[in-house]
């Protein structure tokens, strides 16, 4: 397996997801091992920087990329395999930012009261016991939690000569934020233009499920995937996969529309698998599934149907490409 090193240089970073020249051509079968710069473009340092100060709105969710997958063509299905993701650094930081959130006024929310407070937690991360530690404001307490390192962002340029933001999930991938997006899993996304034209970045040591306050633990990450390719067969939204469970995102705005997107997702994927009706397969699905949040704060909302594998019977979707994938992983870690 050929393997690829590229750590992008702050002038080398991508905004947004199509409209970028790609840094480099590899070719299905490459191991490429990434850095990533966090969310913030690494501009959040100390607990005491307040976002509004220290942050360019224009340079969010840096990309690392994107890269031209050879041969790749529309309608074709790209697959990315996240080998390995690790803390590239020591700390990692985590805020609230005047009206974006969950949980707070925002200005299509538009009210009278103050937005929320304007602060930063700096979570120090000890990498041999795989924890950060937590550090209250407001008082002396402190709390080591586990990391659970995940890629915020992964996705492809979009069709029609579109250019999107990084800060957008949607049909191409992007933004979605759900912590499925973790090691051992396998994206799948549908091609767009020639090459697929596919960044990532936006690392969370932790986050959990909906993004609550806008904010994970971003951090920049060092990261192993494997890139692949399957002719054809695309699917509409992105589909997750890893060894326990098949998994589909949908992003829209409002937040039944990208669960809808996502169910509808999961009963195609179940009519392709099994041979089923839709019908059936929409029976099928709504007995099975759960339904994890991936994210209530970015431009697009993304909900997540997930099925367990043990509750299916046996299949190789896209003829094993997930088991494939996991044993060329081997080789690398």
């Amino acid at each position: 397996m050929r393997i690829v090193e590229f750590i992008p240089t702050p002038d080398q970073y991508v905004w947004t997801f199509g409209g970028a020249e790609p840094v480099m051509e590899v070719a299905p079968g490459t191991a490429l091992r990434l850095w990533t710069e966090d969310a913030f473009a690494g501009r959040v340092t100390s607990s005491s920087d307040k976002p509004s100060q220290v942050l360019n709105p224009k340079e969010l969710n840096p990309q690392t990329g994107p890269f031209y997958v050879t041969g790749a063509q529309p309608g074709d299905t790209l697959a990315l395999h996240v080998v390995s993701l690790e803390p590239a650094r020591d700390w990692a930081a985590s805020t609230t930012i005047p009206l974006f959130g969950a949980l707070t006024g925002t200005d299509r929310t538009a009210g009278l009261q103050a937005p929320l407070p304007e602060l930063t937690w700096i979570y120090r991360v000890d990498a041999a016991a795989s924890t950060a530690t937590f550090t209250a404001h407001e008082s002396d307490f402190s709390l080591e939690v586990p990391l659970a390192p995940m890629l915020g962002t992964v996705g492809v340029a979009p069709a029609l000569r579109e250019v999107r933001t990084t800060l957008v999930p949607d049909y191409f991938g992007g933004n979605m934020d759900t912590p499925e997006l973790r090691a051992g899993t396998t994206i799948y996304l549908g091609v767009n233009v020639d090459g697929a034209v596919f960044s990532v970045g936006d690392g969370h040591y932790r986050q959990g499920e909906g993004e609550t306050c806008g904010t994970a633990l971003e951090g920049a990450m060092n990261v192993t995937l494997i890139v692949d390719l399957i002719k054809g067969h695309a699917p509409a939204w992105p589909r997750l996969e890893h060894d326990d469970a098949l998994l589909t995102v949908g992003s829209a705005r409002p937040l039944e529309d990208a669960w809808r997107c996502s169910q509808v997702e999961m009963v195609r994927w179940l009519q392709e698998l099994y041979g089923l009706g839709p019908m059936d397969a929409y029976q099928l699905c709504s007995q099975l599934c759960l339904s994890p949040l991936a994210n209530v704060v970015d431009v697009n909302y993304s909900a997540v149907t997930k099925i367990h594998k043990a509750l299916l019977p046996q299949s190789l979707p896209y003829a094993g490409m997930h088991a494939t994938m996991r044993a060329a992983a081997a080789s690398l870690v």
